[in-house]
């Protein structure tokens, strides 16, 4: 039996254990953490995410922790609608609504399926070089720093931070009249469904590196807007609420595989927020990951440049079209012709 080690028990960490388990690879998850931690708001789903759990057995289950997301709008400050958010085109092109759950509930759904004996955490990696001689297969899944990547990858390939600052929150209790995103000046405001009576709510903001604001001047910010917005920030409780600079990875790698290493998720490719796409994009990875494993059964680097083929240009357009998202959503100036422009889009 062929054995791999997978650094990181993230989203897509867990979900690599499951599936290479599946197709009989004995496997070992490395933590760094004290615990795998499951923290953060809601993610949303797309149907190929969605598709590529159901290959694992996990789609029914998925569907019980879940709510769809089917409608919501782009508006401005003031209320005035720009646009709809795509989530019709995406249901009609996909066979199925987005899916809305706690990045929680996503976790502790992996976990259940994962066989705890294979996860050993507060695990620092000091020598990833014997990593790679003791195991047929190593993935680096440990998120936008990763010491894998540093290790066997290009090392002008850093995380670089996007200018934003991403706050989230959940308010229990309250559901709004209309779900989607306010866009204004250098920032804007989101919120979505999480759970039935629960919904999540972001607020990246365009913010100087190592500023330290806090949830009152997030609140300053968003005073004047539109209601229900000033009502849910009022509402937010300092000790619940997330506060993380984003970074993506600059410049793009050329290879997410060298050897028998292989990188997924945010250790490939971490990118912005602003499409909604690094958890389903690092379900895809693991799922792909062990479909080329599985297709290549005697050859671990012909699998992994397989895996590489299918889905660094995928991932890296989406890299890409997210980072002018943020840029198009927050923009500094010229609010008006970005939000003629989002009226005349077919969203």
């Amino acid at each position: 039996m062929r054995n791999a080690v997978i650094v990181g028990a993230g989203v897509g960490g867990l979900t690599a254990a499951i599936a290479l388990r599946a197709i009989g690879w004995k496997v070992s998850v490395f933590e760094r953490w004290p615990r795998v931690v499951a923290e953060g708001t809601a993610l949303g789903l797309r149907p190929d995410a969605q598709a590529a759990l159901a290959t694992l057995k996990l789609g029914e289950r998925l569907r019980e922790r879940t709510v769809p997301y089917r409608r919501a709008q782009i508006r401005t400050p003031g209320g005035r609608r720009l646009a709809d958010l795509p989530l019709g085109r995406i249901e009609r092109r996909g066979g199925a609504p987005i899916r809305m759950l706690s990045r929680v509930s996503l976790i502790e759904l992996l976990l259940e399926e994962v066989d705890q004996e294979t996860i050993s955490t507060g695990v620092e990696i000091t020598d990833p070089a014997g990593l790679r001689a003791e195991y047929d297969l190593v993935i680096g899944a440990d998120g936008v720093r990763s010491a894998v990547r540093q290790a066997f990858f290009d090392p002008t390939t850093r995380p670089r931070y996007a200018g934003i600052v991403a706050w989230r929150g959940v308010i229990e209790g309250f559901e709004p009249q209309d779900y989607g995103e306010t866009w204004g000046r250098g920032q804007m405001f989101g919120m979505t469904p999480q759970a039935p009576g629960v919904t999540n709510w972001y607020a990246p903001v365009r913010t100087p590196a190592g500023a330290r604001e806090t949830l009152d001047d997030l609140r300053a910010r968003f005073a004047g807007w539109h209601d229900p917005i000033p009502r849910v920030l009022a509402a937010a409780d300092e000790g619940t609420v997330l506060r993380h600079e984003v970074h993506d990875l600059a410049p793009p790698l050329a290879s997410y595989v060298t050897g028998n290493v292989a990188l997924i998720g945010d250790a490939a490719h971490a990118m912005t927020p602003a499409l909604g796409q690094g958890a389903c994009q690092a379900l895809l990875d693991a799922t792909e990951l062990a479909a080329c494993l599985r297709d290549h059964p005697g050859d671990v680097e012909q699998a992994l440049r397989a895996y590489d083929a299918k889905r660094r240009p995928a991932t890296q357009r989406i890299v890409t079209a997210s980072r002018w998202m943020t840029r198009l959503a927050g923009a500094d100036r010229l609010t008006g012709p970005r939000n003629a422009l989002m009226r005349l889009l077919p969203m």
